[in-house]
């Protein structure tokens, strides 16, 4: 199996609430909380580990409240090379309803100083030997600027290492300046990067043509129940979510992102890549937590996820790139 880094800036415990319906200004009972440390490249890290990888992981963890993220390290087997700092990482409430509605309270993050940045891209440098793949996912702390997102990117392709990026906002539009070989991007954030609605698949296809124009060689674009885009330059592929409900989306776009890495990496025939990791990431919104590729029933998931070639594949059944 592969070494993979992952990347994680604003480290969260994030508090999970199912409710049967959030009624604002009055008393609401719970039905499942769960309390766990989170963060793009942290989930993105979990499923890769559970998939058979080994991965380091690495970022800013404020010391303060760092012990629930070593024991998830520890328990996941995660090899912890994340970089402490003062202060606390910061909490974010995700309030599940029974109707698959999700309401999601973020904290900004702990501030960081400004000699942040130098400490981190020495410590990545100690870590990108051997590695296959580098993740950099979430939102950026107070004090950290897009540029030095853009910087870590760039370090890491300059290493000649393919660089996975999960971003929004400021942050996507310096990351993509900096040419990831790979971006995982939703509609929103996508929508937020071109700078104007996309309003139907045609749009959300020709916003993400512009990305690969710029130079991100594999465009990701997660639809939620409407499937997963995915776009190389030797073709575009559209995959349809097999039926499920919808407990919690919170962890489905970096399960996605890792199952994709992972299929890459296992150098599958395209269609058979976007299938697993759709059908991983249905099967990741049924549950609080990123998702369970031991799942009893994953391959029936698989044989119910379909995916079909679109405009511009090559039809020689290699895996794009």
């Amino acid at each position: 199996m592969a070494h993979i880094l992952t990347v994680t800036l604003n480290p969260a415990l994030d508090l999970s609430v199912e409710t049967p319906r959030l009624a604002l200004g009055e008393v609401n009972r719970t039905a499942n909380t769960r309390l766990e440390p989170a963060g793009k490249g942290i989930n993105v890290a979990r499923v890769l580990a559970r998939l058979g990888h080994t991965v380091t992981v690495t970022g800013l963890l404020g010391e303060a409240n760092a012990a629930p993220f070593e024991r998830l390290f520890e328990a996941e087997g995660l090899r912890d090379r994340f970089l402490r700092i003062p202060g606390q990482n910061r909490i974010n409430v995700k309030i599940a309803e029974s109707d698959g509605r999700l309401t999601d309270l973020n904290g900004t993050g702990t501030p960081v100083p400004d000699t942040a940045l130098e400490p981190l891209q020495r410590r990545l440098a100690s870590e990108l030997a051997g590695c296959d793949a580098v993740v950099i996912g979430g939102s950026l702390p107070p004090g950290l600027p897009a540029s030095g997102l853009a910087r870590l990117v760039q370090q890491a392709g300059d290493a000649g290492i393919p660089v996975w990026l999960d971003t929004s906002g400021d942050a996507l539009t310096a990351g993509v300046a900096a040419r990831p070989f790979a971006l995982k991007p939703n509609a929103e954030e996508l929508s937020e990067w071109a700078g104007h609605p996309l309003p139907d698949l045609a749009s959300v296809r020709s916003a993400a043509r512009r990305l690969q124009a710029g130079g991100v060689a594999q465009v990701i674009v997660s639809l939620g129940a409407d499937g997963v885009l995915w776009l190389a330059p030797g073709g575009t592929f559209q995959a349809q979510v097999p039926p499920v409900r919808a407990v919690s989306t919170v962890c489905a776009g970096d399960t996605l992102l890792a199952a994709m890495l992972h299929g890459m990496l296992k150098q599958w025939p395209a269609p058979e890549v976007l299938r697993f990791a759709t059908a991983l990431s249905a099967e990741c919104v049924r549950h609080v937590g990123v998702g369970h590729p031991d799942a009893a029933d994953l391959p029936t998931l698989l044989q119910l996820t379909r995916v079909q070639r679109g405009p511009g594949h090559n039809n020689t059944g290699e895996m794009p790139r």
